[in-house]
């Protein structure tokens, strides 16, 4: 038993004085209060998701977002214009788009860190919770789950569920390709709704999860090889791709 207890106090001073060494160098390193940004947001968004009054009162960030470029598209995005411009267009767009709301997200969580110098780092996780789709995905994707359970022998149910959340036309669908089509939803939308946001906010906290849905969301409306967005589009999903 003593020999056992030795050990132990062994590894504790050693793992104590590990954790001097290296307990400077990440107090100094700034990624540790983004870091906690991060794991607050997710939480935060996890529970309480983007209340539907707020939904009513004011819709949501990325709705927004993408009012602006549906916006912008159409007025740069001509028809018959070379493909050149085109992609200058496009690129330009996205460059002020990232100006724009990169810039109002580091205005934004400065000013949280300075009306709160203690607990900057909650309030800049409250703003940032509503750029996570956790709680949304879980939501669609369980209602097709609980269809399919709830309603044996049909799936007119599972098959609206189901079409909340793919593009293809789920009346075409059986059993098989409705759960097929969940769990595909599920793996694509966890990357652009969850694991790629955190990513960014983890690394450069607010202003980087706030570009990184401007970018996604310039793709997946304008990335499309598409007559109309072939070439307007190409920045955009190229950047996107980088990102993710």
């Amino acid at each position: 038993m003593d020999a056992i207890l030795s050990i132990f106090e062994s590894l504790r001073a050693f793992a104590a004085s590990i954790w001097q060494w290296l307990a400077p160098a990440i107090a100094a390193f700034p990624i540790r209060d983004t870091l906690l940004v991060a794991f607050f947001a997710l939480a935060i968004e996890r529970v309480a998701g983007w209340p539907s009054f707020l939904q009513k009162l004011m819709g949501h960030p990325v709705q927004w977002i993408g009012g602006q470029i549906a916006r912008l598209e159409g007025r740069l995005n001509r028809a018959g214009q070379a493909p050149l411009p085109l992609r200058l267009k496009g690129m330009a767009m996205m460059l002020g788009l990232i100006a724009f709301w990169g810039g109002l997200a580091w205005l934004a969580a400065r000013a949280v860190h300075v009306l709160l110098p203690e607990y900057g780092w909650l309030g800049e996780a409250i703003l940032a919770a509503p750029w996570l789709a956790q709680c949304s995905l879980r939501q669609h994707v369980r209602a097709v789950y609980r269809a399919l359970e709830d309603n044996p022998g049909s799936l007119d149910e599972a098959r609206r569920a189901v079409g909340m959340i793919v593009g293809r036309d789920p009346a075409k669908l059986d059993e098989s390709g409705i759960v097929k089509g969940a769990i595909e939803s599920l793996a694509e939308n966890a990357s652009d709704g969850v694991i790629a946001p955190a990513f960014w906010l983890a690394l450069l906290g607010l202003p980087g999860i706030v570009i990184y849905k401007v970018v996604n969301t310039a793709d997946s409306m304008t990335g499309h090889k598409s007559e109309r967005f072939m070439h307007f589009g190409w920045f955009a999903a190229r950047l996107d791709d980088l990102l993710n």
